[in-house]
């Protein structure tokens, strides 16, 4: 059986902190929830959306990261047309959400693609579109909503908070990641406080 391919050792990128590669894994506009199975390496269909919500932006994670959710950091990309699920973007770090998942912090980064002209006057948080930044707030606060699962935004922060989120999370991302214990993905209220040991990070919370 061939090796199978680790998208976690794709490196955080070559320009980080500020342009790091954003693996996707949802396409803008969709309501199917795709997640990385640390099984197989392949990108899987874990559910979809509870609500009538789609996302906003292609939303994936930065490799070889580590966020306080005990997941690699999730990036949100500004894209005017969809990518795919395993599509890697060369990212431009712009702005930072806040928010907590289930009483964590599930923080996202924002970003353009750094080579894609209709954003190159894109550097920081506020040159971005207000109702955008709304828009997304409204996502993130409600999307999980039919899910019981208790979801608190606190905003967004500049590109230099997320730039520092950045640097913190490629630091604590550890030399070698099977020592990791990583939550499953939390498909119900039922199962989201049961966890077990898994070899690698994994993908539970979006």
């Amino acid at each position: 059986m061939p090796e199978r391919f680790d998208y976690m050792q794709v490196p955080p990128g070559a320009k980080i902190p500020s342009v790091v590669n954003a693996v996707v894994e949802i396409p803008k506009g969709r309501r199917s929830k795709f997640e990385l199975d640390k099984e197989t390496g392949l990108l899987k269909l874990d559910r979809y959306l509870y609500s009538s919500s789609h996302y906003p932006g292609d939303y994936g994670f930065i490799p070889q990261t580590l966020a306080e959710d005990n997941d690699p950091l999730d990036i949100l990309v500004m894209v005017n047309e969809p990518t795919f699920s395993g599509c890697l973007i060369e990212a431009r770090v712009i702005g930072l959400f806040r928010m907590r998942d289930r009483g964590s912090n599930d923080f996202k980064v924002l970003a353009v693609p750094n080579t894609d002209p209709l954003f190159g006057e894109y550097q920081d948080i506020g040159d971005v579109p207000a109702h955008f930044l709304r828009e997304v707030d409204h996502f993130f606060g409600t999307y999980k909503q039919l899910e019981g699962a208790e979801v608190e935004t606190l905003g967004w922060m500049p590109a230099a908070e997320a730039i520092e989120e950045v640097n913190a999370c490629i630091q604590r991302y550890p030399a070698n990641p099977d020592t990791l214990a990583i939550d499953p993905p939390q498909h119900s209220p039922e199962s989201a406080e049961e966890s077990v040991n898994a070899q690698s990070p994994s993908r539970k919370s979006e």
